[in-house]
């Protein structure tokens, strides 16, 4: 079975993001827990907690299908002391703040080299971020999102991604994300060799380590390493592709979470990628 629904806000109280997700149809979600512009906030209230809790089980979403996104400030692979830092503390702070909520997973971007160390060295560092937070938190899982490779960020490659698991401790509380218009920007070739693609990846870095999908199309042709979403089916995957995923027995059970850029088309979009289901 098939568990979609976007990035939704969480404007006026985290308590808005599960009534957000059930009003355009989603059987799962994505939000961020703080402002995702900001390195830190204000602690969350008892009655955050519970006003959050209470409406995700109202919501009838289950926390395995709902992926929290850590800020975009936070860079766990920088070569500056002070920036990596701030970003790893930021990032234990947003861990146990899906701790608090009863959340199990904590979706975020690897980092950037910032053309100041090597990709390894990079890698390396997210990995021992990875391992520092985990260490600090409990019961919340750091997902690896890739990326489209732009500017000097790492995780484009599906290397990237298996050096940053070989690098992690506890194995048990890492997994992956891929999103599906940042690996068409990298290079790989989701459109015209949707198997291939995935048994590169399974090769790579493993099947069993995937715990997660966004569900973008892309307004940039292959491999042209740059991040712009498109709403589905309008983009260079184009609605055959959807279809491919949403018949993919491998990817049941997992949150697919859209970020398409009209939230407007949000409803219909679930509506459309569920009629995919069957044949």
């Amino acid at each position: 079975m098939k568990y979609v629904g976007p990035h939704v806000s969480a404007g006026g109280g985290l308590y808005n993001a599960p009534l957000n997700a059930v009003a355009v149809g989603a059987s799962a979600f994505a939000l961020f827990t703080k402002n995702q512009r900001q390195w830190f906030s204000p602690p969350l209230s008892a009655q955050d907690v519970a006003l959050f809790k209470k409406e995700v089980a109202a919501s009838g979403i289950e926390p395995r299908f709902i992926l929290p996104h850590d800020s975009y400030l936070i860079n766990l692979g920088s070569p500056d002391p002070e920036g990596l830092k701030k970003s790893r503390d930021s990032f234990i702070n947003e861990m146990k703040r899906c701790e608090q909520l009863g959340l199990i997973m904590l979706n975020f971007h690897p980092g950037s080299h910032l053309k100041q160390i090597t990709v390894e060295e990079c890698l390396d560092r997210v990995a021992e971020s990875i391992n520092m937070a985990l260490e600090k938190s409990s019961n919340v899982t750091a997902i690896i999102e890739n990326t489209a490779g732009q500017g000097s960020n790492v995780g484009f490659a599906f290397w990237h991604l298996k050096r940053i698991i070989e690098g992690v401790n506890d194995k048990s509380r890492v997994g992956i994300c891929i999103d599906t218009c940042h690996t068409f920007a990298a290079g790989y070739n989701f459109k015209d060799n949707y198997d291939n693609v995935w048994q590169e990846f399974d090769e790579v870095v493993g099947m069993e380590w995937l715990r997660a999908i966004h569900l973008n199309d892309s307004k940039r042709e292959l491999g042209s390493r740059v991040d712009r979403h498109d709403s589905i089916g309008k983009g260079y995957l184009g609605l055959d592709f959807f279809k491919r995923i949403m018949r993919d027995p491998a990817l049941d059970n997992m949150p697919l979470i859209i970020e398409t850029p009209d939230e407007s088309l949000w409803a219909a979009e679930i509506e459309l990628l569920h009629s995919f289901e069957e044949p």
